[in-house]
């Protein structure tokens, strides 16, 4: 997979001898790319090597959120955009792998776009799950963060019948119009135990709650979860590498910390602070869905500026998940 190659610090002043010691680093497992996050890159990469390209490749927002896979693309040709009348009309535009609302499409469709959708298997599951619950007449609890690119294609699937609901109290406080035709779908990115609570308290209010026939929340999401809260209980301190607006990468600092670990996001190996590594001698390491394995790679060799560094695996799932690339790309080199 294309990312920018990571960068290790290398003009930083050595640390004092005091923090010079040996360190055990744990790497959790699994962690870095999904098969989602892989199938969207190379659906880029795919269109960006085709010997018959013509013209520019753009893509709608971030293929997936990590600044050097963007990076990475966008050194090879890629044109990100934020929006469709930034692409000229007929020209080919990937959707990321977030999804968006039938909305997009249409636009995409008035000026003639060559569409190529990148959107997680996982993600256009819950847009039909949303359509479905959305026929029925229910009033649709959509558990997410609004804002995010994912959330706002859901909600683009069935508007007058979903509701955001952030949090617990949201969830408490919610009015619908029939209590008896009441769904719930989420975010496939949130963290496995706040999700939870907010689905209990919505079964509490709406006893007839329906609910989506497997969970939301991505496999990906809940075993890169399961595994830095195994590791947090070990030690010291927890690193998770991905860009601040990955939802993924950010839930994982949160269930590190709640496992009772000092716990940081950090975009590389620029990122570390001398402070955190001076006062741990067990590290965590794990990286978010969409960051790439080389960065993992660089927070270690990095982190042998403090000394000797000896590493151990901690695996809590094994995956062998694998997504097909989109139709146009499919027989492509």
């Amino acid at each position: 997979m294309t990312a920018e190659p990571d960068r290790t610090p290398t003009a930083a002043p050595p640390p004092p001898p005091a923090a010079r010691r040996q360190r055990t680093v744990v790497l959790a497992s699994p962690r870095s790319f999904c098969a989602g996050v892989e199938r969207a890159i190379d659906t880029v990469e795919r269109l960006l090597d085709a010997p018959d390209r013509n013209g520019p490749v753009y893509v709608r927002k971030q293929i997936v959120h990590n600044a050097h896979v963007v990076a990475g693309l966008a050194a090879r040709g890629a044109v990100f955009v934020e929006e469709l009348d930034e692409v000229p009309a007929g020209a080919t535009v990937v959707f990321s792998a977030h999804g968006v609302s039938p909305e997009v499409h249409a636009q995409a469709g008035a000026r003639e776009l060559t569409v190529v959708d990148a959107t997680c298997p996982l993600v256009t599951k819950v847009h039909s799950e949303a359509r479905r619950f959305a026929a029925r007449g229910d009033t649709i609890v959509l558990i997410g963060h609004a804002g995010h690119e994912e959330v706002e294609g859901t909600l683009g699937e069935a508007p007058a019948s979903i509701v955001l609901v952030e949090t617990p109290a949201q969830a408490a406080a919610l009015q619908v119009p029939d209590g008896t035709r009441v769904s719930y779908l989420t975010q496939t990115t949130l963290a496995v135990d706040e999700t939870r609570e907010v689905v209990d308290i919505l079964r509490r209010r709406f006893p007839a709650l329906r609910e989506p026939p497997s969970d939301d929340i991505c496999y990906a999401t809940t075993n890169r979860q399961l595994a830095v809260t195994e590791v947090a209980e070990r030690c010291d301190l927890v690193l998770v590498i991905g860009s601040a607006n990955s939802s993924n990468s950010v839930r994982m600092v949160e269930v590190a910390r709640r496992a009772g670990a000092e716990a940081h996001l950090v975009e590389d190996a620029d990122g570390i602070d001398p402070a955190w590594i001076e006062r741990a001698g067990t590290i965590g390491l794990s990286a978010g869905a969409s960051a790439p394995p080389a960065l993992v790679t660089g927070v270690i060799r990095a982190l042998h500026r403090w000394g000797p560094v000896t590493v151990v695996e901690h695996t809590a799932a094994v995956e062998d998940m694998y997504f097909a690339p989109p139709a146009p790309v499919r027989e492509r080199p």
